[in-house]
């Protein structure tokens, strides 16, 4: 195997006996012939669009194969071979959309010679592992060198970035024709094996250009099902009683499972990326949504442990489950993990049952609260206090700290940076990166706090569109603020949300812990000269060289 698509790749390089993850070689050439075969589906899907030609089933599962190949999200060979099959379905069915849609206009259909859409798969495992070995990124790597197949896969991971955002927003109801378009496109780009790197730059920033769409239609379908969140304090120690712990991203998961347990006598918990649903209203409403248990996905291990309860895990960030509490984990949606319990209705019964078979906590745990719900509506009813106390030197620099936690060592250069801010200095912080330090007291400035906590790594819009009206309101661009982007990233959500950032123009942005293995010097002198892209240094040089 060889996979160096997240930020905790072994040694900086690449995974190549195992990944450092938690998937085996089976898993990641399952992963790596789905991800093939939805190249195959959209080579023909895209060409049938542009005949008028349409197929909703094809568009979600190639966003939903390119989900289940984001890191510690599915690692079950047994359901990824079954989605590869499928997919071989799927891939068939836009072949013929596209040659009937040709024959329509009484002509014949052009025969693709690209891999992906002619591929044959193995009738077992074993030839379909033998299969891998020809279409991995080792041999592609070989063929054309690191700084064209780098670029192929930055594409690649943005796309599956986006795709995660798209398949939250698609589950709510809500989908955008413009969206599955490009992702049939660029898909169908990467199966002719493109080369030319100012080509792969421009294809690259296009996906963040159109990722900035999918988070505006997350962020749509999130507000319009739950509210715009609102600044809600919310605790972080348990409360007595019987117990389920909720981790992800899924709101609509955690919504069903609050109302099918309501008057149950269990108290319901976030962990990880979920934190930021108790600033929604209508689920904040839910008086057994108790609080918020532990921190980010990378400490699961010992915290699920811990926790007397049943847990469901909506997507990713999962870890192997140790036996301690195997038999109480229970997975729904893409996320999937070998032998443990699937729930695939929507019917959260079993992992009821498993709550009210277990302890749950004796006693309440200390009072602490943290705040969470400071999404774009919230700032920006503020916004006019904001640009007085920026104009009266109140507040002198807003520092965006957000991004992906992980367990890489590195990691407590965020909470340092965080900790050393000046105080008259306003932090902004979304996913689970904020873990690091949400729950120091940083105080307020003129009433408006002074760590204000965006939400998820999906709420990214968010904190772009406080930029913009914060640029606005100064007649100035967003690089003219006293502003400045400091991120972490662990997998493909980050690296599509850095392209986004890069498509509207924001430069001098900094990034670690380490850079993607997958960018290789060249293409980072790209950036750098490009967009000023920086990777971090220490705390202090870093704010030395913001502030002066």
């Amino acid at each position: 195997m060889f996979c160096y698509q997240c930020e905790q790749t072994k040694e900086g390089t690449g995974c190549t006996t195992y990944g450092v993850c938690g998937k085996d070689p089976t898993t990641a050439a399952l992963q790596d012939l789905i991800l093939y075969v939805a190249k195959g589906a959209s080579a023909y899907a895209y060409r049938a669009r542009g005949l008028g030609a349409k197929d909703a089933d094809v568009d979600r599962f190639v966003i939903k194969a390119l989900f289940t190949t984001i890191t510690n999200v599915n690692f079950d060979p047994k359901r990824l071979e079954d989605i590869l099959r499928r997919g071989l379905t799927v891939r068939d069915r836009a072949r013929d959309l596209y040659e009937e849609a040709v024959r329509e206009r009484g002509e014949e259909p052009v025969h693709l010679n690209d891999g992906p859409a002619t591929w044959a798969a193995a009738s077992d495992l074993s030839g379909l592992l033998e299969q891998h070995a020809a279409i991995g990124i080792e041999m592609r790597r070989e063929a054309e060198g690191d700084d064209v197949v780098g670029l192929q896969e930055l594409l690649t991971y943005a796309l599956k970035g986006a795709a995660a955002y798209a398949d939250h927003a698609m589950i709510l109801g809500v989908e955008d024709e413009s969206v599955w378009s490009f992702f049939h496109e660029a898909l169908a780009y990467l199966a002719s094996n493109p080369t030319d790197i100012g080509e792969l730059t421009s294809m690259c920033l296009r996906c963040g250009e159109v990722n900035y769409r999918v988070m505006e239609i997350l962020d749509e379908a999130n507000t319009e099902a739950y509210g715009h969140p609102v600044p809600t304090c919310v605790r972080t120690e348990p409360v007595s009683g019987k117990a389920i712990l909720v981790s992800g991203h899924d709101l609509k998961d955690l919504h069903e499972l609050l109302v099918q347990t309501e008057g149950l006598g269990i108290n319901v918990y976030t962990h990880g990326e979920m934190l930021p649903a108790h600033g929604y209203p209508d689920l904040k409403r839910f008086a057994h949504l108790a609080g918020n248990y532990g921190g980010a996905w990378q400490d699961q291990q010992k915290e699920f442990d811990a926790f007397p309860g049943a847990i469901l895990t909506t997507t990713n960030c999962i870890q192997k489950p140790a036996e301690s509490y195997v038999d109480r984990i229970f997975t729904t949606g893409l996320v999937a993990w070998p032998n443990v319990t699937h729930i695939t209705d929507g019917d959260f019964s079993e992992v009821i049952e498993a709550a009210l078979q277990a302890e749950g906590f004796g006693e309440d745990g200390p009072e602490h609260m943290i705040t969470v719900g400071f999404g774009r509506d919230t700032v920006m009813g503020v916004a006019g206090r904001v640009i007085d106390s920026v104009k009266e030197g109140k507040i002198r620099h807003f520092f965006l700290i957000g991004g992906c936690d992980g367990a890489k060592p590195g990691r407590n250069y965020y909470t340092d940076l965080a900790q050393a801010v000046p105080e008259d200095c306003v932090i902004l912080t979304l996913a689970c990166g904020k873990y690091r330090f949400n729950k120091l007291d940083f105080g307020a400035i003129g009433g408006i706090p002074r760590l204000l906590d965006i939400g998820q790594c999906n709420d990214a819009y968010s904190a772009i569109r406080i930029a913009l009206s914060l640029a606005d309101a100064f007649e100035a661009d967003v690089n003219s603020l006293p502003l400045s982007m400091i991120l972490s990233w662990y997998e493909q959500k980050a690296v599509v949300i850095l392209l986004t950032l890069l498509h509207l123009g924001i430069k001098n942005i900094r990034i670690g812990p380490s850079l993607p293995a997958f960018v290789t010097a060249a293409v980072l002198d790209t950036l750098v000269e490009g967009f000023g892209l920086t990777p971090i240094t220490t705390p202090e040089q870093d704010l030395a060289a913001i502030l002066g």
